[in-house]
């Protein structure tokens, strides 16, 4: 990310924290539920690039996501992805990076007709 300093000197002086080549081979990718303000934000996790798409669906996001009334009437088939902010049809047999989820990817999913609890963001 670039950073436009007003003082010279100033990016040198900053040691960037979240830098790929500090997360032990993972790297960090956010996950959010759109229109489920349960979640007020995206979920950050450090994550294997080689790790399956299909993990977030059947791991991942059950474990983060699944406490929310709505988790259980979600249709996976019918579900929109978002990477990036591009739409995405994402191969859950393949892994992120396959899918070209880098380091600091932001994920969506929607999920038609579910529009947060009782429907607080329709």
């Amino acid at each position: 990310m670039a950073v436009v300093a007003l003082k010279p000197g100033y990016e040198e002086a900053v040691d960037i924290r979240d830098r790929h080549e500090n997360f032990h081979g993972n790297q960090v990718v956010y996950l959010h539920w759109e229109e489920h303000l349960s979640f007020c934000s995206a979920i950050a996790f450090p994550l294997p690039p080689e790790m399956p798409f299909g993990a977030l669906v059947e791991e991942l996001i059950p474990t983060y996501y699944g406490m929310h009334p709505d988790y259980q009437s979600v249709n996976w088939e019918q579900v929109e992805w978002k990477i990036d902010g591009k739409p995405s049809t994402p191969d859950m047999s393949k892994s992120l990076a396959e899918n070209e989820v880098g380091h600091k990817s932001l994920i969506c999913f929607h999920t038609p007709g579910l529009n947060g609890y009782r429907g607080s963001c329709s």
